[in-house]
């Protein structure tokens, strides 16, 4: 037997018989009807180990009271082992798959931050050994995943929140309530907009053997397999490669689409384009790093004849305006909301004066945010307890992820595509429809 998988599994052993003897004897996740009181601990573990998970994710988690990590795990040796010193060392159980941890009784709920493409498989694991998920997003790597995690949550009654932190900001859930009140007018366009630097690119490195800390097999899982390169894995590309990741449009997008939807009151866009390439700098990505895409929605309750949806994602430049955001261009006023605040700028109207070449503007409100950026953790804790379905269930997870695949799916095919939102298909565009669907590599499969 290789040395470092014998020591490893030793290591991992060790790790699970110290944290089963420190978990306690309370049961609460085998069944829906028995879970954590007010005063109870709700035990919680960590499957995915990376900057996201270990070094955000469960961090935020642990500040918050009646809660604790009882086990981590991870396909990467190094990552596994720093974050269970930082959960608690060696009472912390350690596990390299997540099928071995969900079979541990005294873990209520468990947070998964590994890639995309593990993001169902192991959520829908979790509900079937009762568990509750934290799910970060997006929820899958294609849009077939979705229905699966959707069933497992309404067929075990699981709390499955996607970790779409947004959804529970203050400054976010005024934005909403302002549109929706009709403050705005009729919206007819919404810009989305993802702009960052990461210029000149990630270059060509060769692929090669994997590090010896890292399980290479059990990371691609479900995808198909290719060699390992370190552009996915080691050098934050993992988004932009098929086997894990679907570029910003879907990793960032999801979080402005989740608001988008919200807001607007709709489910699902009617027609998707796309445009797009290597335009900012060349390296061996599989995605671009410049792209636009433009969604049709129907009616809805803030758009009355409809709207168009614009998503721009730049790589190459993040000057100009705020970095990801997204305007609601309105009939009385237009809004600018991010992370930063809601900027609000009323439609002059009559009140224009002439000014040079343009028109003067009216003044712009602000709002800014409260310190509230992990309020969306705590609520995932309050759901626990009070098995209160979240607002960012899997269903809303679900749509808010779609959007950005479909203008992949758009881009891929290289035409315009409708979409068929209460069925998931693709309509008259075979070779479009083909793309929401996967089929997993084998041993892996879905199964609810």
């Amino acid at each position: 037997m290789n040395k470092r998988v014998s020591n490893r599994r030793d290591f991992l052993g060790a790790g699970a018989a110290a944290a089963t003897a420190w978990a306690g004897a309370k049961l609460y996740a085998a069944d829906a009807a028995a879970h954590p009181g007010p005063n109870d601990t709700i035990n919680l573990a960590l499957i995915g180990c990376g900057a996201r998970g270990g070094g955000q994710v469960m961090p935020a988690f642990m500040e918050l009271p009646g809660v604790r990590f009882t086990a981590v795990c991870d396909v990467n040796a190094n990552h596994l082992a720093r974050t269970r010193q930082r959960a608690g060392g060696e009472k912390v159980a350690a596990y390299s798959d997540f099928r071995k941890l969900l079979e541990d009784k005294s873990i209520d709920a468990v947070v998964v931050a590994t890639q995309a493409h593990w993001h169902v498989p192991i959520a829908v694991a979790a509900c079937q050994a009762g568990k509750d998920v934290y799910l970060e997003k997006p929820l899958g790597n294609f849009i077939g995943e979705g229905r699966y995690l959707i069933e497992a949550a309404d067929k075990y009654r699981r709390i499955v929140q996607i970790g779409t932190q947004q959804h529970s900001q203050e400054h976010y859930r005024k934005a909403v309530e302002i549109i929706q009140s009709g403050r705005l007018g009729d919206i007819s366009m919404v810009e989305v907009w993802d702009h960052t630097y990461w210029a000149p690119g990630r270059g060509f490195p060769p692929d090669c053997d994997p590090p010896p800390e890292l399980d290479w097999e059990f990371y691609v899982g479900p995808s198909p397999m290719r060699p390992y390169n370190p552009n996915i894995y080691y050098n934050y590309g993992y988004d932009w490669f098929k086997i894990s990741g679907a570029g910003h449009q879907v990793a960032w997008g999801v979080h402005h689409f989740d608001i988008v939807l919200w807001a607007m009151g709709v489910k699902h866009p009617t027609a998707v384009s796309a445009f797009g390439g290597q335009f900012a700098y060349q390296d061996n990505s599989e995605w671009p790093n410049t792209f636009d895409a433009i969604a049709q929605f129907g009616p809805g309750p803030v758009a009355k004849n409809g709207f168009v949806l614009n998503y721009t994602m730049r790589l190459g430049s993040r000057r100009v305006r705020r970095s990801h955001s997204k305007c609601f261009y309105g009939t009385e006023a237009t809004m600018v909301v991010d992370r930063s605040r809601i900027s609000i700028a009323p439609e002059p109207k009559n009140e224009r004066v002439q000014a040079g070449p343009g028109y003067l503007l009216s003044k712009e409100e602000e709002i800014l945010p409260a310190d509230d950026q992990n309020r969306h953790f705590a609520v995932f804790l309050e759901n626990i307890r009070t098995r209160r379905q979240p607002e960012t269930d899997a269903a809303t997870g679900h749509r808010a992820t779609n959007l950005g695949h479909l203008m992949n799916i758009a881009w891929q095919v290289g035409r315009s595509i409708r979409w068929d939102g209460e069925r998931e298909q693709v309509v008259g565009d075979n070779e479009a429809n083909a793309l929401v669907h996967q089929a997993y590599r084998k041993p892996w499969e879905l199964k609810v």
